[in-house]
């Protein structure tokens, strides 16, 4: 006799609705801001769903305002940070609610008065486009060793954000440049590095070309990450095609 784990169901009622087009990703059901994830049906892989968070309001009041110094660089005091701070959950449900509140605030709306943005043709709907695709990616992991523990089609961000919000593949890769450099110069790199601290990580991006299709990942410090790009490298490409045919 074969026994099957049952993996719980993900519920979560968010800050702001989502957008209805997450009810084209298989597992994903949206209605307004409650979100619910079935994990075999989402997931390529989830093997260990365990993550490490330290408190979102407790970053804004210790991280946000520190200052990188000649003797210790900025991602080292996030990493010390981290370390004395941080806690594992094995609840998706706050790494969704901790997520939604770091990237409410690393894709703010105000950014966009920042006339470079404007002139980049940036808007308000690409700001929720990252926001809300950052907030699912959380819940993927990488292992110190580089191994990715937990994949979602979230993780692909080119693929999945065509398939959610019925854009062009060329509006596609727009958002992913911006989610993957163009939208970050030095000071919102730093305010992301700072942000990220709640989530346990940083953000390593599994490419600089949208055609690659790679996305990112929030990652542990300490990471392997030449293991991470060789074993994405050998699976993402199933992965993603089996994103933009459903």
């Amino acid at each position: 006799m074969t026994t099957q784990m049952i993996t719980p169901t993900i519920e979560v009622d968010l800050a702001q609705p989502f957008a209805e087009g997450w009810n084209q990703i298989p597992g994903v059901t949206v209605r307004g801001a409650h979100l619910t994830i079935r994990p075999d049906e989402y997931f390529f892989r989830y093997e260990n769903p365990s993550w490490t968070l330290c408190d979102s309001s407790a970053v804004a009041r210790d991280v946000h305002p520190i200052t990188e110094t000649t003797a210790t660089a900025l991602e080292q005091q996030v990493l010390d940070y981290i370390v004395a701070n941080g806690v594992c959950t094995t609840d998706p449900a706050s790494v969704l609610k901790t997520a939604e509140q770091v990237y409410a605030y690393v894709f703010r709306d105000e950014y966009l008065d920042d006339p470079e943005l404007v002139q980049l043709g940036v808007t308000l709907d690409h700001l929720r486009m990252l926001r809300e695709m950052s907030t699912m990616m959380a819940l993927n992991r990488v292992e110190l060793n580089g191994h990715p523990s937990n994949v979602g089609p979230a993780w692909f961000f080119p693929a999945a954000v065509q398939k959610v919000y019925g854009i062009s593949e060329e509006e596609g890769e727009f958002v992913d440049d911006l989610f993957h450099g163009a939208f970050f110069n030095e000071n919102r790199r730093v305010e992301s590095v700072k942000a990220h601290a709640a989530l346990g990580g940083r953000m390593v991006h599994g490419c600089h070309a949208s055609p690659c299709m790679a996305g990112g990942c929030v990652v542990p410090y300490g990471a392997d990450i030449d293991a991470f790009m060789t074993e994405l490298k050998q699976f993402k490409q199933g992965w993603i095609s089996a994103i933009l045919d459903t």
